[in-house]
């Protein structure tokens, strides 16, 4: 059961982590690359950005979720 949790928190912690870098920063991001370039500063946040953020917030919960049953498993 602790195995397959830890392969899971890793694959999640992985998608966290390029979900994060998905996001545009001050002089763009990554997720330039997929449409969200000059027309998301003109016209403030685009569906795919909305999207992205749901999607990051979502994963990020789940990881902290994970970590704190993995914390309690190995604790037992």
């Amino acid at each position: 059961m602790i195995i397959f949790l830890g392969i899971i928190y890793g694959i999640v912690g992985v998608i966290t982590v390029a979900l994060v870098l998905l996001h545009s920063g001050r002089g763009g991001g990554l997720s330039d690359m997929f449409g969200g370039g000059l027309g998301a500063s003109a016209a403030g946040s685009t569906q795919m950005e909305r999207n992205l953020d749901r999607l990051t917030i979502v994963f990020g919960l789940i990881f902290a979720f994970l970590t704190l049953i993995l914390a309690f498993l190995i604790n037992a």
